[in-house]
């Protein structure tokens, strides 16, 4: 049994809505959780260091990459009555959403069920978010707007993003792009190469993202630490601290013309 919509709309989510289970073995039992959707792009592996995600093995990157739908608590808990919970969503204006009956109050079962449901919910928020998000124009052709057919769910994602996020995005990726030389990873290194080139397309040539591209993906040990470097100096103009910048730009040619 999907999601059945008891208050609100599954064509226009809003992004958090309470789910509840009822029990099939007692009637009076009501289980429930809470599901929120980031309404802005959210990777937990950029709040990870560079060194920390390198370590990591890419399957367990992949899976804490991006953050869709949140489980609060993680499993289904028994609370109040549906009442209760119909009178909280009509105040909080939620979603309200069943989501099947609960066949045991087996702690995995619960869990499983509120973690299914709410990728099964990101996903329905994520399909309508393509048709209400602004895209901004690129720089160099201020007068075009690229139409929402022509681009995926994560171009959108990216084209929302702040240029600290997506520096932010571009430091956990030289983690990884690291990672994957280093374990001659060739799959990785090109979906790596792929991202970071998306993001360093919409960033600003002051950035100078591209170079800092070429310096992940150098195989040679220089590779890291210039990459680094580039990304300091990024975030040095993002922040204005230009009186830093020079000691960066000396650092920079000297690792260039080692």
């Amino acid at each position: 049994m999907g999601l059945q919509f008891l208050r609100g709309n599954p064509q226009a989510p809003k992004g958090h809505a309470i789910f509840v289970a009822l029990s099939a073995d007692d009637s009076r039992a009501v289980f429930c959780t809470y599901c929120v959707v980031p309404p802005i792009p959210m990777s937990l592996t950029k709040y990870l260091p560079p060194l920390f995600a390198a370590q990591l093995p890419p399957e367990e990157l992949q899976e804490v990459a991006n953050i869709s739908g949140m489980p609060i608590p993680p499993m289904l808990e028994e609370v109040f009555s549906m009442q209760q919970l119909e009178t909280i969503a009509e105040r909080r204006d939620d979603d309200l959403c069943d989501i099947g009956p609960l066949s045991s109050k087996d702690e995995a079962e619960r869990m499983q069920m509120a973690a299914f449901s709410s990728q099964e919910y990101a996903q329905l928020y994520s399909t309508y978010a393509t048709s209400f998000v602004a895209i901004e124009p690129a720089p160099a052709e201020v007068d075009e707007l690229v139409p929402l057919d022509d681009l995926d769910t994560d171009e959108l994602l990216l084209r929302t993003m702040s240029e600290r996020q997506k520096l932010t995005e571009l430091g956990k990726l030289i983690g990884t792009a690291r990672y994957a030389l280093g374990g001659r990873d060739r799959a990785l290194l090109q979906d790596t190469d792929k991202k970071m080139r998306r993001i360093a397309d919409l960033l600003a040539d002051k950035y100078r993202g591209k170079e800092l591209v070429a310096a992940a993906l150098d195989s040679h040990e220089r590779g890291t630490k210039l990459a680094q470097l580039y990304l300091d100096r990024a975030f040095k103009l993002l922040d204005e601290e230009y009186a830093d910048i020079p000691n960066i730009e000396r650092a920079i040619r000297e690792l260039q013309n080692e």
